[in-house]
């Protein structure tokens, strides 16, 4: 073989291969910062951009895509410890030409996080409105969705700035009293009753406790590597602490049943999701 050619596939084959071992130095290694990748390179596909707003000394954190026009923008609000990159698996599924915002909650991800801040649902709902008003998006009325704890805050918002909604869209909303109990309430009574509340199902600490977690929030079965399960951990543990008192002011009177107490309140026209086999 012609040593020009010998050396352009030895060539080749290196710059192939770089990629290649960083993708597998990241998987075994640093498998949090390819997950931080993964949504980074999901946000770029989908023509998502991301920016900070300021409410004084608060910064808020979101994403965005499209521009204000004749349709309603549509916000919208993630759940317990989630983050604003979990609609990316809706997004791929909305028209380009819709104004989209996603906005961290309050304590979450790029938004500001202060022991002084309220994090009720009520205190939620007011610091979302803060985020509104900062970018304007209330010029217009526009469409509003929530899932679990966010559909509890959006639901509370709808109640209390009705002027600013034109629809509402809640997906498996938090604040609801519920006649019989779902598996997670009953986990969380075993825990209350074996004084082990600090155990909260939704605040995973190992990679089986994660890989639990999943099975609870997932009705689909499908096995995560153990590699990925200790890069949801790592990327989720340094905020556990935070989540843990975020989760006793959500399941606490105040605002346990929220959404319910101001149901009477929402004039928007309203669409709720709820899947069959909703487990928490």
């Amino acid at each position: 073989m012609d040593l020009d050619v010998l050396n352009m596939f030895v060539i080749a084959g290196g710059t192939l291969a770089i990629p290649i071992l960083a993708f597998v130095a990241s998987f075994l290694l640093w498998p949090s910062a390819l997950i931080r990748f993964y949504y980074w390179y999901w946000r770029r596909a989908l023509g998502m951009q991301v920016r900070y707003a300021n409410y004084d000394d608060y910064q808020f954190c979101y994403s965005y895509r499209g521009r204000p026009g004749y349709r309603p923008s549509i916000l919208m609000l993630h759940g317990f410890s989630a983050h604003k990159d979990m609609w990316l698996s809706i997004v791929k599924f909305l028209p380009k030409n819709l104004h989209l915002v996603c906005v961290d909650m309050p304590g979450h991800e790029g938004t500001t996080r202060s022991a002084l801040d309220d994090y009720s649902i009520s205190g939620q709902a007011k610091r979302i409105h803060q985020f509104v008003e900062c970018i304007k998006l209330n010029r217009r009325p526009f469409h509003l969705v929530g899932t679990s704890m966010g559909g509890n805050v959006a639901g509370v918002y709808a109640a209390q700035y009705p002027e600013d909604i034109c629809s509402l869209t809640l997906i498996c909303p938090a604040g609801l009293p519920s006649t019989t109990d779902s598996k997670f309430i009953k986990l969380l009574r075993e825990l209350q009753e074996s004084e082990r509340i600090d155990r909260i199902p939704l605040i995973p600490s190992t990679p089986e406790e994660m890989a639990d977690m999943l099975k609870l929030c997932s009705y689909v079965r499908f096995k995560v590597p153990q590699q990925i399960l200790q890069g949801l951990v790592d990327v989720r543990i340094p905020h556990n602490d935070f989540y843990r008192k975020l989760f006793l002011e959500i399941a606490d009177e105040k605002s346990r049943h929220s959404l319910h107490e101001n149901m009477s309140k929402i004039k928007a026209p309203t669409q709720v999701i709820w899947g069959k086999q909703d487990q928490v």
